[in-house]
């Protein structure tokens, strides 16, 4: 009998959270070696069908880098990064099509079925307008060429909201095109970023490989729990904030001015760290609000 009082208590715990964000949009970035275990995929996609089911609007934008590096290796294409980044040939691109399409997408999709939930591919090719991105080197500030990588100028919402109105779960693989009609890949975070920006997501959620903003980077249990975007900078310049960490939170600061109302940043390794986040009184892993 305890231990369904428990199960009974566990649910009370969520009611007022789900009171409060129902009808509200979420936008999940999942990748990284969150995605490396097929089981844990699969318990995740049940968290977020189980969110859709409670009344929340979930948006999923996923990664897919291992599989692109292990689909290029077979290939015998190298795999080259500038400054974190891919750079991205003509065969590149088509194999990150190929695989965040018909195996990444298409594997997230089967495990939303198998949890009891209706989701839907909305390729980024189809609402998301690219243009070509570069970055500098670090030493001289010349720039330095990705080759089909892009920056994202517009998003258009409209068959993302088409979904939700009619209950379906979302799931973008983070791919745009410029004008010209020509591929480009983008970063899966920067993707999520300006997609809850357009969006006006009440939440942005990035399931990472770490357990949030850490104030020392050798220590996993100095969790900074919130800081404000008026505390991003000084976090970056006192290296706090550091590597890809940055340009996500930089990204992730843009969507907060534009409406979001906070960004989380959760060890998607937990089993249930979004419904920890979201649901329960202590939540894990780091907040990022406009001010505290």
């Amino acid at each position: 009998m305890q231990k369904e009082i428990d199960k009974a208590a566990v649910l009370i715990e969520a009611l007022p959270y789900i009171q409060k964000f129902r009808n509200e949009i979420v936008v999940i970035k999942f990748g990284g070696s969150a995605m490396e275990d097929k089981d844990l995929i699969k318990k995740t996609m049940r968290d977020i069908v189980f969110m859709e089911c409670v009344g929340m609007k979930p948006v999923v934008v996923h990664g897919g880098g291992k599989a692109i590096s292990a689909k290029l290796h077979q290939l015998n294409i190298p795999t080259k990064f500038i400054n974190g980044l891919r750079y991205t040939c003509k065969k590149t691109i088509k194999v990150v099509d190929e695989v965040l399409h018909n195996v990444v997408n298409t594997y997230l999709l089967n495990a939303v079925q198998d949890a009891g939930g209706k989701g839907r591919q909305l390729s980024g090719k189809k609402f998301l307008t690219a243009k070509k991105a570069t970055t500098q080197c670090s030493d001289s500030g010349k720039e330095l060429d990705l080759g089909f990588v892009g920056s994202i100028v517009d998003v258009n919402t409209k068959q993302i909201f088409e979904a939700l109105e009619e209950d379906v779960l979302p799931i973008i693989p983070p791919l745009a095109i410029d004008n010209k009609g020509n591929t480009y890949n983008i970063n899966a975070d920067i993707a999520a970023c300006q997609i809850a920006k357009a969006l006006k997501a009440r939440k942005l959620v990035f399931l990472s490989d770490v357990p949030g903003i850490l104030r020392d980077r050798d220590d996993e249990n100095s969790v900074i729990s919130t800081i404000t975007i008026d505390e991003v900078d000084e976090l970056i310049n006192r290296k706090i904030i550091s590597g890809g960490m940055a340009p996500k939170i930089k990204s992730a600061e843009d969507a907060l001015l534009a409406g979001t109302n906070k960004v989380h940043i959760i060890d998607g390794r937990i089993k249930h760290s979004l419904m920890l986040e979201i649901f329960t009184d202590r939540g894990i892993g780091t907040e990022i609000v406009k001010q505290r």
